[in-house]
C-alpha cells in the first residue's frame, strides 16, 4: 500500500510496478467525486488548506461537484 502525493499517472505507474493498493486522502477531501473525476480524466480541485483541521463549515461540502 503506497500514498501521499499520488494522482492517477503516479497512481498507475506505482501499481504497475507491484503496489497491491494506493491511497487517495486530501485529494478526495477536495473532490468529493473523486473516483468520476479519475475516470474522465477531469482536473481535480486543490485542496484548501486553509481549511484544514477545523475552524469553520468553509472547506467541507463547499468544494465544487464536476459539471454533469
Amino acid at each position: 500500500m503506497v500514498n501521499n502525493g499520488y494522482d492517477k499517472a503516479l497512481a498507475a505507474q506505482a501499481l504497475a510496478q507491484g503496489a497491491d493498493l494506493v491511497t487517495f486522502g486530501r485529494p478526495f477531501i477536495a473532490n468529493p467525486d473523486l473516483v468520476e473525476r479519475l475516470r474522465q480524466d477531469a482536473p481535480l480541485n486543490a485542496v484548501d488548506f486553509s481549511t484544514l483541521y477545523g475552524g469553520g463549515a468553509s472547506g467541507y461540502t463547499d468544494y465544487p461537484a464536476l459539471s454533469a
